[in-house]
């Protein structure tokens, strides 16, 4: 019983010590920056190093909750190790401190190869690991010995439980101030929260009031800035002043080109709804939204910068060093490629790029929507590639014509009768030209198209079944200037989803 009543203590006792660990290297990157965060760095190093059929499983499982999702992982298993280390450490003291210091190695390593990483970006972890070290060994000498009577046993005990809360309770303060807080944050919080959004010089097209079917159970036309989908590879959101941003454009070029915030938001600005979609969404799938965008043409830019020779791709960088390639072409045909500052009349969200991101449309986000952007490098499709395609996706990404149906919802009961089937297709920068549904193994029924908001934007639909009794399945599918979409099934890699959506239901 003694035996494991220890174990249990220099479990605890490695617990609080991972705590004070993560704690203090959360409050030291206050000063070094958010991604020299031990937990930061780590789990944005097991992202980078995520193959694509893991990142397709997190995000058909858990969508946009994925980062959550793997926060929470990352947070059980570092535990876990703590807890280990505090049972090694009771037994013997260098076995312990050993998987300690391995552990603030790693996180060292994996801070100070962030593409952003400063000069100082593994002294959060070595200063993290150096008090763990010091509140293990505290904690571990607290422990009553196996020797020790009952009345010292008990008393040794009560003494351990209240080192460790306090120790605990200071980590988690730590932590909590690490996380909330920073002159960088706090600087670009003021910035947005006082930022005063110009108006365009080029105004989106008046919508359609009929844009929106009116079906209970149908998205918004006009995604809520709120819900907009978020999927990007960045655990810990960046900061950025908008009085500090630059943007450099570089590479095959005859002048290299340098944007500052006030030179962006002093130029001729245009508005413009597009639709964004992720590679990553399935079939019939969430990870697409809609917005009115406020930006720079980025077309204009290129133009001043003057391409060279045979360069067909723009790379473009995040200040958490996530990179995207865009072809060219798709940023000089004149549709509205934009660096982004605004989404429905208010400073970009920080989620959502915020000072300035990119929005391309018809093309998937991993290889143009860039948050946070800060460069872009002109160059060939031949001689570089951008994050996801190093990780086996495609490299031009043009989003596929889809179609899912909303109403109703998958293994639903209807009554018989007359029963309304609707939903949402989309054919970015191509336009949805109709839109059919079919029962079973039925005909293909002509639905009644909404309002059409642009091109570059999704359309609603409707069509009336005159339902009967029984199982029931529903199919549809867009057309866009092509023909219709395909009904071949293909997964998400490497360059999105296709097949019909299809809906079963139940009729009473």
């Amino acid at each position: 019983m003694a035996g494991r009543r220890e174990t249990g203590l220099a479990a605890v006792a490695g617990l609080v010590a991972g705590v004070v660990t993560i704690g203090v290297g959360a409050a030291v990157s206050l000063l070094t920056g958010p991604s020299s965060d031990p937990l930061v760095a780590v789990g944005s190093a097991f992202v980078d190093a995520t193959p694509a059929w893991l990142k397709e499983f997190a995000t058909t499982n858990f969508g946009t909750n994925d980062k959550l999702v793997l926060a929470l992982g990352e947070v059980v298993v570092l535990l876990a190790l703590a807890a280990l280390a505090g049972v090694l450490a009771a037994r013997r003291w260098a076995w312990g401190a050993v998987l300690v210091v391995l552990l603030g190695a790693v996180s060292a390593l994996a801070a100070t190869a962030r593409p952003d990483a400063g000069t100082l970006a593994g002294v959060p972890s070595v200063v993290g690991t150096i008090a763990g070290l010091w509140t293990l060994r505290f904690l571990i000498r607290r422990i009553p010995d196996a020797s020790a009577s009952q009345r010292e046993a008990a008393q040794g005990r009560r003494g351990f439980l209240q080192a460790s809360l306090v120790a605990g309770a200071a980590g988690a303060l730590a932590l909590v101030i690490g996380r909330t807080f920073g002159a960088t944050a706090r600087k670009a919080e003021q910035a947005r929260g006082g930022l005063v959004i110009p108006k365009a010089s080029t105004p989106a097209a008046p919508v359609p009031a009929g844009v929106d079917v009116g079906v209970d159970g149908v998205d918004p036309w006009l995604t809520p800035a709120d819900e907009f989908y978020r999927i990007d590879t960045a655990l810990t959101v960046p900061s950025v002043d908008p009085s500090t941003w630059r943007l450099r454009i570089h590479g095959m070029v005859e002048n290299e080109v340098t944007l500052t915030w006030d030179e962006l938001i002093a130029s001729d600005l245009v508005e413009a709804y597009v639709t964004l979609a992720c590679v990553s969404n399935p079939v019939g799938g969430d990870l697409i939204s809609n917005q009115k965008w406020l930006g720079l043409p980025i077309k204009g830019l290129l133009e001043k910068a003057g391409p060279t020779g045979d360069a067909d791709m723009v790379l473009s960088r995040s200040v958490d060093g996530f990179t995207a390639g865009t072809p060219l072409a798709a940023l000089m045909d004149g549709r509205d490629a934009l660096l982004a500052i605004a989404m429905d009349g208010e400073p970009l969200p920080f989620e959502h790029g915020f000072p300035v991101r990119m929005v391309v449309p018809g093309l998937y986000g991993y290889v143009s929507a860039t948050k946070w952007v800060e460069d872009l490098t002109v160059t060939r499709f031949a001689d570089a590639q951008a994050y996801w395609t190093q990780r086996g996706w495609s490299a031009e990404g043009p989003v596929k014509t889809q179609s899912r149906i909303e109403v109703p919802r998958r293994d639903t009961t209807v009554t018989a009768g007359p029963v309304v089937v609707a939903g949402t297709s989309w054919a970015q920068h191509r336009g949805v030209r109709g839109v059919q549904v079919r029962v079973d193994d039925g005909a293909w029924n002509d639905a009644t198209l909404a309002d059409d908001g642009g091109i570059d934007s999704w359309r609603q639909w409707t069509w009336t079944w005159d339902a009967e009794p029984g199982d029931h399945e529903l199919y549809v599918r867009a057309f866009d200037p092509a023909g219709p979409q395909t009904g071949a099934v293909q997964g998400e890699v490497p360059d999105g989803a296709t097949g019909y959506d299809t809906v079963r239901v139940k009729v009473s």
